[in-house]
């Protein structure tokens, strides 16, 4: 059997330095957490494929803005994408501090251990 390997969104969203492991970058300007970035890395357990996402405001490391990080079933992933893709957003018009954190991410996601 094929392992799952999400598709990444293509370079006209993913511009710029944006990080080999960003899959997709969605922008809901009227929703406290703006932003949502998916993390290329699928997370396998138990026979399950999850893919890892933020959702985060403007400001993500202001006491005042919002940054949570959760996971989502990979079908559940890529039926949201769907549902949301007319709002991808491009890397390089995110705010300096969304896409610190999100490259913080990835420098964690490194350090994981392997499954």
């Amino acid at each position: 059997m094929r392992q799952y390997t999400p598709r990444r969104a293509n370079k006209r969203w993913l511009d710029g330095d944006c990080p080999r492991g960003v899959l997709a970058i969605f922008d809901h300007p009227d929703s406290t957490d703006r932003y949502t970035v998916f993390y290329a890395e699928p997370i396998r357990v138990d026979g399950e494929v999850w893919i890892w996402y933020r959702g985060m405001s403007a400001d993500p490391f202001s006491a005042k803005g919002i940054s949570i990080a959760a996971e989502m079933r990979a079908h559940e992933a890529a039926r949201f994408r769907y549902r949301v893709k007319h709002r991808a957003a491009k890397w390089s018009n995110l705010p300096e501090d969304v896409q610190a954190i999100v490259r913080r991410d990835l420098e964690e996601m490194e350090t994981w251990p392997d499954d």
